[in-house]
C-alpha cells in the first residue's frame, strides 16, 4: 500500500492558533518602552514643499522626534519585491525615499512624528505647517505621456517603461490584409485596492550588538533585508528581518511600503523600538493598487473564425512611483500572445506611465486579470459580430499541448483547456441557455458567459527562481522544516509539510513548520509571489526530504544489518520493502544518530534549488447572470471556476483559495474601483464605506472544479493555483451581461453607474 499525504485533506498547520486567537501577528507583539510613529501625508496631488515648520510639533509633550525630508539622510531605493539582478540595466528603478519634498500623489509621505504614544503622534501631525508650490497633475496615463506634460520624475518624460515585440513570418499589416474579418476596439480597466485584512504594520529596534531588527508583515522578508541594506547604506549582515504570522497580502506586501521609514525612525532615536501602524484610509491611498490600463486591440480572422493576426497597444497607469516598474504591463504581452496564438503575426506594444495616482504594484495574478478581461471580452465581441458561438471561436484558436512559447522557450506539456470547456458547458447547460436567452425583452434579462486564461507558474526565465529548505530531525524522529518561503495565509506551511512528510515517509503530524520567517535562521528564498512557492520552493523541499530519507535508510541499514535497498520508510516506520514488515520506528534511528558513541551524526539536510523550468496553469469561469436594466444591477445566479493546476496538494485548501479568488474577481467585475477627484486629484473613496468591497450578502454560491493531469516539470505534479482564481470571473460575468443584453461593456467595473451609461447609449433605457 502506497504511503500518500500529498493530495490529502490534512488540517492546516495554523488553523487552531488562528481560530483560538493564539496566532501572533505583528501588532500583537511589540516591545517594552516602544515609541509610536505616524506619517504626515501630503494634502496636494503634485508639487514641491516650499517650507515646513515643525517647531510646534516638536515642542508638544510626548513627542520625541519629528523627521522631515530636510533632516533625514537616505539613499534612493526601489520598493519592488523582485529578486536582485546583477545587471544594472535590469534592476528595479530606485525612485523612492523615506520622505519627500517633491509630492507626487495625494497622500505622499512628507514628514513623520515619533512619540511616546499614538495620541501625541497624531496630534503633532496637525501642528506641522506646510506650504506647497503646486504643479499640474495627471490621473490618466495617456495624458501624462503627452508631449509637454510636466514631469513627475525628473528626466523620465513620465515613462516608467516601454516594450514592443513582434512574432510571425510576415508583417502585421500584411497579415491583416489577408484577413476576411478585422475587428478593433478599446477596452479599459481601472485601479483597485487589495484590502487585505491586516493593514501594513512594522516595528524596528536596534539590538544590543548594534544590529537593526525590523519586524514586519511582509511577503518578502529576504528582499526587505536587501533593500534596507541599500537604502540605509548598511551591510546586509547588520540587518535582521522577522515576518510573524501575516493577515494576507495579495501582492500589496510584495513591496517595501513602510520598512525603510520605520528603520530610519529607530535609528533616529538611538535604536529605541518604534512601531509604525497604518490605518485603513492610509492603506487604500498610500500603499499599492492594481494597475489600471487601456487596451487598443485589433484582431484579424478568417471566415471560419481562425485568428491570423493580433495587435495590441497598452497604456498602463503606474501611479506616482515605479514600484514594480514596467513588469506588470510588460508581462501582459505574454498572456496576450499565448492563450490564442495567431497564425501569421502578432504585435504587442506597451507603456507604463508615471501618473499622480496612488502607486501601482503587484496584485494577485500580476497583470493577468487586466489583459484577460480585455481579450476575453474582445473574443465575445468578435463572436457576436461573426455570429459564432463564443466557445467555438475559442476552441478554434486556443493553445494546445505541445505548444512552445516563442517569447520564453517554455513548452506546454499539460493543458486542460478542452476539459475546462467541456465541464463548464455541462455545468451551465450552455447550448440550451445560449438559445433560451438569445432574444429577450423586458427589464430583467439573463445570460451565460465563459472566460478562459493561462497563468505561468513562477517567473522563470524572466527572473531568477531559487528556493531553500532545511530539514532537521528531532530526537523522536519528527522533523523541523525551515524555509525562507513565506506563509501569508495561503496554506504554504501546510502543503510544504505534506510534501516533506510524504517524501521522507513520516506522518504529517511529525513535520513541524515555524510560520515566523527570520532571515537570521531560515534559508534564502525570495518570498511569496507569482504562484511560485509550491513549484519552486517545493522542489527544494523534495530535494531536502529525499536527502533526509536517504540518511535515515543508511543508518537503519547499519543498525538492522539489512541492505539499504531492502528497506523503506512508511508512516514513520522502517519497513521491509518487499513485504511491509515493520522493523522499528524512525525515532529509534534518530536516537542512534544523536547518541551513538562511535558514529553519531545528526540527520539534517540544508539545500538550495534553482528552478530552470516553468509550466502554464489553465482555467476558466462560467457564469449565469440576471441583469436589471433600469437599475444596472447584476445578480450572479450560478458561477463555477474550473482549474487545471496539475496535482492538487490539499483539495480543501485549494478550494478555499479558489473561493477567495472568485470573491476578488466578483468585486473587480461589479463594484471595486479607486476614485479620484478630477479637480484636485484627492482620493474619493479611501475607506471601507465608500470603497465597495463585496460582502457576504453580495456573494453567491461559489462552485469549484479541478481538472487536468500532473505536470512533469513540477516537484509533485503541481502548477500555479494561488493567483489564478482571481483571473476569470470578471470577463465571464461581462460576457454573460453581453449575452443577456447585447451590450458590449468594455470597461471595469461594471457597477450600476457604468451599466446605466452603456444601456442608455444602447437605447435600452
Amino acid at each position: 500500500m502506497e504511503f500518500r499525504i500529498v493530495g490529502e485533506n490534512v488540517p492546516r498547520k495554523d488553523a487552531v492558533a488562528k481560530v483560538t486567537g493564539k496566532a501572533r501577528y505583528t501588532r500583537d507583539m511589540g516591545m517594552p518602552n516602544m515609541l509610536y510613529g505616524k506619517v504626515l501625508r501630503s494634502s496636494i496631488t503634485h508639487g514641491r514643499i516650499k517650507s515646513m515648520d515643525i517647531h510646534k510639533a516638536e515642542s508638544l509633550k510626548g513627542v520625541v522626534k519629528v523627521l522631515t525630508p530636510f533632516n533625514t539622510k537616505c539613499h534612493n531605493f526601489p520598493t519592488a519585491g523582485h529578486p536582485y539582478n546583477l545587471d544594472p540595466n535590469h534592476q528595479d528603478i530606485a525612485d523612492r525615499n523615506v520622505l519627500t519634498d517633491w509630492v507626487r500623489f495625494y497622500g505622499d509621505e512628507i514628514a513623520a512624528v515619533i512619540a511616546e504614544d499614538e495620541f501625541s503622534a497624531k496630534k503633532a501631525l496637525k501642528m506641522i505647517d506646510v506650504v506647497y508650490e503646486e504643479l499640474p497633475f495627471y490621473l490618466d496615463p495617456e495624458e501624462a505621456l503627452k508631449e509637454g506634460a510636466t514631469e513627475i520624475h525628473e528626466g523620465s518624460k513620465n515613462v516608467v517603461g516601454h516594450n514592443r515585440f513582434t512574432l510571425g513570418d510576415i508583417d502585421i499589416e500584411e497579415a491583416f490584409d489577408q484577413a476576411d474579418f478585422v475587428y478593433e476596439e478599446v477596452l479599459e480597466v481601472k485601479p483597485v485596492q487589495h484590502c487585505q485584512m491586516e493593514n501594513q504594520v512594522a516595528y524596528a529596534y536596534v539590538e544590543g550588538n548594534g544590529r537593526l531588527v525590523v519586524v514586519t508583515s511582509t511577503q518578502i522578508p529576504h528582499i526587505v533585508r536587501r533593500i534596507l541594506s541599500s537604502a540605509l547604506n548598511m551591510p546586509v549582515g547588520n540587518i535582521r528581518v522577522i515576518k510573524p504570522i501575516i493577515g494576507g497580502g495579495f501582492g500589496n506586501k510584495q513591496d517595501l511600503v513602510l520598512e525603510p521609514l520605520v528603520a530610519m525612525m529607530t535609528l533616529a532615536v538611538n535604536g529605541r523600538p518604534v512601531l509604525l501602524d497604518m490605518e485603513r484610509e492610509e492603506c487604500i491611498t498610500s500603499t499599492r493598487t492594481r494597475h489600471g490600463a487601456r487596451f487598443y486591440m485589433k484582431t484579424g480572422l478568417r471566415k471560419d473564425g481562425r485568428i491570423i493576426a493580433k495587435q495590441l497597444k497598452v497604456y498602463g497607469n503606474g501611479g506616482a512611483y515605479a514600484a514594480h516598474g514596467h513588469a506588470v504591463i510588460g508581462k501582459m504581452g505574454g498572456d496576450f500572445y499565448r492563450l490564442y496564438p495567431a497564425e501569421k503575426a502578432v504585435e504587442y506594444e506597451s507603456y507604463t506611465a508615471y501618473t499622480n495616482c496612488s502607486v501601482a504594484g503587484a496584485m494577485r495574478a500580476y497583470g493577468t486579470p487586466q489583459i484577460t478581461f480585455a481579450f476575453e471580452a474582445h473574443m465575445d465581441n468578435i463572436a457576436l459580430e461573426m455570429d459564432i458561438d463564443p466557445l467555438v471561436l475559442r476552441e478554434k484558436n486556443m493553445v494546445q499541448k505541445g505548444f512552445v512559447d516563442q517569447l520564453t522557450g517554455v513548452p506546454i506539456l499539460t493543458c486542460g483547456l478542452p476539459e475546462i470547456i467541456s465541464k463548464g458547458k455541462e455545468y451551465i447547460d450552455w447550448d440550451k441557455k445560449r438559445k433560451q436567452y438569445s432574444a429577450q425583452t423586458g427589464d430583467k434579462r439573463r445570460g451565460v458567459g465563459f472566460a478562459l486564461f493561462g497563468y505561468r507558474t513562477s517567473t522563470y526565465p524572466v527572473c531568477l527562481e531559487i528556493g531553500g529548505a532545511r530539514i532537521v530531525m528531532n530526537q523522536d524522529g519528527s522533523v523541523q522544516l525551515q524555509m525562507g518561503a513565506t506563509e501569508i495565509g495561503q496554506g504554504a506551511a501546510t502543503v510544504f509539510s505534506q510534501m516533506a512528510a510524504e517524501t521522507i515517509g513520516i506522518p504529517y503530524e511529525m513535520v513541524h513548520f515555524e510560520e515566523f520567517t527570520d532571515t537570521d535562521v531560515v534559508p534564502f528564498d525570495p518570498g511569496a509571489y507569482a504562484s511560485r512557492q509550491c513549484y519552486v520552493s517545493g522542489k527544494a523541499v523534495r530535494k531536502a526530504a529525499t536527502e533526509v530519507r536517504e540518511k535515515i535508510l543508511k543508518r537503519a541499514s547499519g543498525m538492522l544489518k539489512i541492505q539499504q535497498f531492502a528497506l523503506d520508510v512508511q508512516d514513520g516506520n522502517i519497513i521491509r520493502a518487499d513485504n511491509g514488515e515493520v522493523l522499528c520506528h524512525v525515532g529509534k534511528i534518530a536516537l542512534d544518530a544523536f547518541y551513538n558513541r562511535t558514529d553519531a551524526d545528526t540527520i539534517t539536510a540544508d539545500v538550495t534549488e534553482v528552478s530552470d523550468t516553468n509550466c502554464i496553469a489553465f482555467g476558466g469561469c462560467v457564469a449565469e447572470v440576471e441583469v436589471d436594466i433600469p437599475t444596472g444591477r447584476v445578480e450572479i445566479m450560478k458561477v463555477l471556476n474550473i482549474h487545471d493546476s496539475g496535482k492538487i496538494i490539499n483539495p480543501v485548501l485549494a478550494e478555499g483559495q479558489v473561493h477567495g479568488g472568485m470573491s476578488m474577481g466578483l468585486g473587480y467585475a461589479l463594484s471595486e474601483v479607486m476614485l479620484y477627484n478630477e479637480k484636485t486629484g484627492a482620493p474619493r473613496n479611501n475607506n471601507l464605506l465608500d470603497y465597495k468591497l463585496p460582502t457576504l450578502m453580495d456573494t453567491p454560491r461559489l462552485d469549484v472544479l479541478f481538472v487536468g493531469e500532473n505536470d512533469p516539470t513540477a516537484p509533485y505534479g503541481n502548477k500555479a493555483l494561488g493567483e489564478p482564481p482571481a483571473v476569470p470571473s470578471a470577463p465571464a460575468i461581462r460576457n454573460a451581461i453581453l449575452h443577456a443584453t447585447g451590450v458590449k461593456v468594455n470597461k471595469l467595473p461594471m457597477n450600476p453607474q457604468t451599466l446605466f451609461e452603456y444601456f442608455c447609449a444602447a437605447g435600452l433605457i
